[in-house]
């Protein structure tokens, strides 16, 4: 009797109902971007290099001063051969830098930069357009995108997910 009462309850627990957990989830968004204004400015600084063998500084070149609204000006160098009937090598160079302007900054004014200043290396954005874009989730899943203007980025995405455990 023992026996079969063992084998009773062996059946009976290997055949019990399985228990699981379901979850089912369903995300939506919608993320709708508009350009603001940039810009990038590197001012070129002023250089003057000399190189040469042979030669001797007579009288050094130099630089002027730089004031807005003027060119730095720049008085070259006097140069004597120190032995005559020798090589020589004699190399000067000079780059006028970017003025010092008198817009140093801005200020952006409804999406727009109205004045920058103008430098050697300059890359500039110009500001999103809104226009039409436009986005709507409804109840029923159903998204809706409408494409902006210029500068504009519209993203939607739905996300289903299903565990069981």
């Amino acid at each position: 009797m023992r026996r079969f009462l063992f084998v009773a309850c062996l059946t009976f627990f290997a055949i019990s109902p399985a228990s699981a957990d379901i979850t089912h989830a369903i995300k939506s968004s919608i993320s709708l971007t508009v350009d603001g204004a940039a810009s990038q400015s590197i001012r070129q600084p002023s250089s003057l290099a000399v190189s040469g063998s042979n030669v001797t500084l007579g009288t050094p070149p130099v630089l002027g001063t730089l004031t807005s609204g003027t060119a730095l000006g720049y008085t070259p160098g006097a140069y004597s051969i120190t032995t005559a009937g020798d090589s020589f090598s004699y190399s000067e160079s000079y780059i006028e830098g970017d003025d010092a302007p008198a817009l140093l900054s801005t200020t952006v004014t409804g999406g727009v930069v109205p004045a920058l200043p103008t430098f050697s290396n300059q890359t500039v954005t110009s500001g999103g357009t809104a226009g039409t874009l436009a986005g709507t989730l409804a109840t029923d899943g159903a998204m809706t995108i409408t494409a902006g203007g210029a500068g504009t980025t519209a993203i939607g995405q739905v996300i289903q997910e299903l565990t069981i455990r």
